[in-house]
């Protein structure tokens, strides 16, 4: 397939709003957690890609309801499964902090919802932009240790006292899982093929043909984090929590989080469907790798880097191998 840039800037785009969507964290207050993820997941993983897709994908339920029941099922228990590792993201953090816990989640969720999509292809092994994608993938891993070593060293130098949870072996192998279960994303996206391909038969344009994907993907991941969040709801007796005064703001950041979120999700997609048959095999780390950059770039510019020098050249460091990364992931799309 020639390369074309239109695919990989749409990529491009997509990463700027994954690595912004993280900002809405910050506002919680005064929601409680569970609150507020109820909100942003209802809106981002419900609302607005049903009506994203209702808008660009005629005839939508239709379409879902003439799919595969294979393809709806896979992609409906890849997007629960990836829900299963947006939640053990936050056990890990207590255990071993956030920027180890983020550079093992970063890592194995580039690397396996890259390399799972490409290798249940037939003769992978065989095709000419394989060396590329191997090595692309290789080195937006190194890319990804890097900067979380200059995060770990950040915090090292920030002398914050470790938590009395502190618990490596537990916290590892909980992110280990995570990432794994977190790649599910990009393969349910993968297994939505046939359901892309009625959309396009039903008259969507081919990069609007992924948004009927993530409807149904994203059903399963929204079962998963509302149901979590009223779980907690209940067990914390937390209800009362959505009419606590002077909640505004964190409901506006709610919303603005989800339009972030699902914005990267949907434009990835496009993105990805124009790419070919490879547009989740390299898609998919391309979102990944570059969201690392924006989302530090926005940690820099918040003063988090501003007493760890030293820690903040590693992390320029690792940014530098993730462009390099990315530049080999884009150009291996267009290899014949």
């Amino acid at each position: 397939m020639e390369f074309a840039f239109l695919p990989l800037a749409l990529v491009l785009v997509a990463s700027i709003f994954q690595g912004s969507f993280g900002l809405g964290m910050k506002f919680m207050a005064p929601l409680k957690w569970e609150a507020w993820w109820l909100v942003h997941a209802t809106v981002a993983m419900f609302l607005l890609p049903m009506a994203w897709a209702l808008i660009v994908v005629p005839h939508l339920f239709s379409v879902i309801a003439s799919a595969p029941t294979e393809a709806i099922l896979a992609g409906m228990l890849f997007g629960l499964l990836w829900g299963i590792g947006g939640i053990l993201f936050g056990k890990s953090i207590p255990y071993i902090g956030i920027s180890l816990t983020y550079g093992i989640v970063m890592g194995l969720c580039a690397a396996a919802g890259s390399l799972i999509p490409f290798f249940s292809k037939e003769n992978a092994t065989q095709l000419p932009s394989f060396p590329y994608i191997l090595g692309g993938v290789l080195v937006m891993l190194v890319g990804v240790a890097i900067t979380a070593y200059a995060g770990i060293q950040k915090d090292k130098a920030s002398k914050e006292v470790k938590a009395a949870g502190f618990n490596l072996k537990a916290g590892l192998f909980i992110a280990v899982l995570s990432g794994f279960l977190s790649a599910l994303l990009s393969v349910g996206f993968d297994n939505g093929g046939p359901i892309g391909k009625l959309a396009l038969q039903a008259g969507a344009l081919e990069r609007n043909s992924s948004l009927a994907i993530w409807v149904v993907v994203l059903w399963g991941g929204f079962i998963m984090n509302a149901g979590y969040a009223v779980f907690l709801l209940f067990k914390n007796k937390t209800w009362h929590s959505f009419k606590v005064a002077k909640s505004g703001k964190a409901y506006m950041w709610a919303i603005l989080a989800s339009i972030f979120w699902f914005g990267a999700l949907g434009i990835y997609g496009q993105g990805a469907t124009l790419m070919g048959e490879m547009g989740s095999v390299v898609g998919w780390p391309i979102l990944l790798g570059v969201s690392l950059i924006v989302s530090n770039i926005w940690a820099y510019l918040n003063n988090e880097w501003q007493d760890a020098k030293k820690s903040f050249m590693w992390l320029l460091g690792g940014l530098f191998v993730l462009i390099i990364a990315t530049i080999i992931l884009g150009y291996s799309n267009g290899v014949a």
